[in-house]
Order: C-alpha cells, then structure tokens, then sequence
C-alpha cells in the first residue's frame, strides 16, 4: 500500500474511541431523558391522586339534590375552562349516569371513563389513559366510593390531567440536558485527542532515532522507551548489531581475499619482471589484467555490503580536496591545475570512505589525462541525491561515444594510459548505491562527468 494511502492508526484509534464516546453519550442521554419522563409522569399521577383524595373528601350526597361537591382547596385550573386538570363523578350500580357531576375546566364535555370494575386495586384508585374530545392523552386515576346514606348509589370519582402539561418541563429538562451532554462530549473529544497525543509521542521519538540511524547520526536507537516498545527497539538494535557484524565479517573476508589473490599476483609480477622476455611479458599483462579484476570485483562486493548497511555516512568536502591534492602532485609534470568550485556545497555521502575516494579518484584521474590545462570539480545537493560534476578543458567527447566510453574494457583513445576498467568500476560502484554516472558537454570547453550519488 502506498504511503498515500496507508491508514493513520492516530486516525483509527480518535475515530474508534469518539464514535463508541458518542454513541455512549447518546445512550446516556436518551436513558436520562426516560428516567425523568417517568419521574414527571409520576409526579402528575401523585398530584392527581391528592386532587382525588381531596374530591372524596368533598363529596356528598342526598337524595332530593344528588351529589354534591362541597368547596375545597383544590388547584384553580379545575375551574378554568379546558385547562387540561379535570374531575368527573359517575353513577354506578342499576341507573348508571355519567357526569353526574363534573369540574367546571370541563365545560360542557365529558370524560369517556371506561366501564368501572367491580374493585380498584387495594391503594384505594386505579390508574387510566384517557383521550378527551379534542384527542388530547389524558392520565387519569379513579376511585368508586360508597356513601354511608341508605339509598346513596355507588359512585365513580375521576381527575384527570392533560399530558401535555408534562410537554414544557420534558422540553426544558430535553435543552439543558443537551447542552450539558455536548460540553460533556466536547470536553471528552479534547481529553481523547490530548491522550493520543501523549500515547502517540513515543512514536514519533522513535521515528526521529530511526532516522538518525539511517542518517548515520547514530549507530542504535537510543532513548527511553515506554515498556510496549522497549522489545521492539531492544530486537532493532540487536538486527542493527547483527547487521554491523555481517558487514564487519564481509569486509574481513574481502580483505582477507585481496590479500590472499595479491600476494601470488605481487610473486609472478616479480618474476615476470626480472626476465624481459615475451613470456615475462606476457605475463606481467594478464597479473596486471588479474589485479585489476580483483579490485573491480571486490570494490563491487564491498558497496553491495554498505549498501545494506545502515548508519553509513560520509562528508564529502574533505575527501574531495585530499584527491585534489593528490592529483595535482600525481600530474605535476604536465602543470594542470586541480580546482574545487567556489560554490561548492558540503553534504554527505550514505555509503563507504572507501568507495567515495574510488568513486571520485576516478573521475578526476580521467579528466586529468584528457585536460590541456584546468580540471573543476563541484558539488551540489539535489533532493535527496548529491551530484558532482568533473570539468575538463580538453578535447572533449563526441555525443555518440559518451554512452561507450563506460562500457568495460573500452578506452576511446589507445594511446592513453589504462585498461578501461575505471569508469566501469566508477559505474557499477554508482548503480549498486543507486546512483548513476553520464558524460556531458563542459563549459570549459572538454567533457563533464556527473556523478550522482545518495545523500545522507
């Protein structure tokens, strides 16, 4: 998966954590409001259980006026006309009447009481849900009541209240408790983010030491690290020992082969020297031949080696002034003038000393032979790679030949010393950094070599 597209954990674990957050909050907030729902809705059937205590307290009945309601300390919506707070008294029993008598707030309607039981609960009333005439929900609670009188009929007693008078307080109750959920969440949004903040940071520490390693600033991870990544950095650094170890012990053997294929080589070179004949001759060519292949295969083997190596870092600016001073003793005789550009900027190469002098030494060396009077060496950064260009002011190179002119073996001009090997150690050394080496036109007239190489 693309770096574009990759997931963010920071991502996943805000919006994992919001989402149960809110929909927590949301569950909270809908069981409140039901809680206080219910807790209003019982306080309206106390209310009306007081009310209807009151109204059997004032009942009375006499056969010539029937019932009668004498005055009480009842709330004053029973006498406002559709207030939404009402009363009914019903006749039971043989003649049945309903609305025998009924408060005032009803005006000229009546409550549609269902047909009575023949006893309410054992607390004294029973609990309804009405519906008036203008299909208002009403609770009601009811009570039948027996007169001591003789002939008193048994009788029904009703109150009722309108459940919209529960409306406004819900309403209020429902706003406040929004308002106090949201700053509850938005406070616990910025507690998340801080936290994953705080939790994340060590991420982002270890990330700056990882770079620091691949930059060469360091050779381990080093820091405290909470304890769920202290093994992975422990297990790092024993992958980043055990890699220094491997490269270590490929060097050793590379050097121990060097030394072993050299030391044969330097005995026939010898031999071959001290007899000038054609055999002697002969083979003086093929050990220097061998000799060249062993450093090309060698100095090959040992960039594969950096390459995979983390950690490496060299500075560019000294190595490049000691190979100017070197080829300016080395070409002495012919009086040029070996020069670092004024602009020149300092970096560093993520690979081998070694390599950089190889690298480097030969590109110089080349233009050396072919300049009549100056060789310019410079440097610049370009993202991430650092690229060096060798002018010349020779003859220069024809644009048909300067793909050739690395290819191994060839030298476009026999008369010059060498074997043509150099730019093909200097291109395959670049390749394996995965960098890249071309020949150009040069200002100063010659050829311009540009080597391209990572940056640290």
């Amino acid at each position: 998966m693309s770096a574009a597209r990759a997931p963010s954990l920071r991502l996943r674990l805000l919006a994992g954590t919001l989402a149960w957050m809110l929909l927590s909050i949301a569950l909270a907030g809908w069981a409140l409001r039901a809680l206080f729902q219910d807790h209003i809705t019982q306080q309206l059937q106390a209310q009306l259980v007081v009310q209807l205590d009151q109204l059997s307290a004032a009942m009375d009945w006499s056969p010539q006026g029937g019932a009668s309601v004498a005055p009480m300390a009842a709330d004053p919506r029973l006498a406002q006309p559709l207030s939404g707070l009402y009363w009914q008294i019903d006749r039971l029993g043989a003649q049945p009447q309903a609305a025998l008598a009924r408060s005032r707030s009803l005006w000229d309607q009546a409550l549609a009481l269902p047909p009575a039981p023949d006893a309410y609960p054992a607390r004294g009333h029973g609990t309804l849900v009405l519906r008036d005439a203008q299909g208002h929900e009403l609770l009601a609670v009811a009570r039948t009541l027996q007169l001591p009188d003789d002939d008193a009929p048994p009788l029904r007693l009703a109150v009722a209240g309108d459940k919209a008078l529960l409306a406004e307080p819900l309403q209020r109750f429902t706003r406040l408790l929004l308002a106090a959920l949201g700053m509850l969440a938005l406070a616990m949004a910025v507690a998340v983010a801080v936290q994953l903040q705080l939790a994340l940071h060590p991420f982002k520490l270890l990330r700056r030491r990882l770079a620091a390693v691949r930059e060469g600033r360091a050779a381990r991870l080093e820091g405290r690290f909470p304890q769920e990544l202290q093994p992975l950095v422990n297990e790092f650094n024993h992958v980043l020992a055990e890699n220094a170890d491997m490269v270590q012990r490929a060097r050793t053997e590379a050097g121990n082969l060097a030394h072993a294929v050299h030391t044969p080589l330097s005995v026939l070179a010898n031999a071959a020297a001290q007899d000038g004949g054609p055999l002697a001759q002969l083979v003086g060519e093929q050990v220097a031949s061998a000799r060249r292949q062993v450093d090309y295969h060698l100095a090959r083997a040992r960039a594969a080696a950096a390459v995979r190596a983390t950690g490496l870092r060299t500075p560019v600016l000294a190595p490049l002034q000691a190979l100017l001073r070197t080829m300016q003793r080395l070409h002495a005789g012919r009086g040029l003038a070996f020069e670092l550009a004024p602009q020149a900027q300092d970096g560093a190469f993520r690979g081998e000393e070694q390599d950089l002098y190889e690298l480097l030494g030969n590109l110089i060396d080349n233009a050396g032979k072919w300049a009549r009077t100056r060789v310019l060496v410079d440097v610049r950064r370009e993202g991430g790679q650092l690229c060096f260009t060798v002018d010349d002011d020779g003859p220069g190179i024809p644009e048909a030949l300067r793909a050739r002119m690395f290819e191994r073996g060839v030298q476009l001009d026999e008369r010059r010393p060498g074997a043509g090997l150099g730019l093909d150690i200097v291109r395959a050394l670049a390749q394996t950094y995965g960098g890249s080496v071309q020949a150009q036109a040069s200002p100063l007239g010659g050829a311009r070599l540009r080597l391209c190489l990572p940056a640290a």
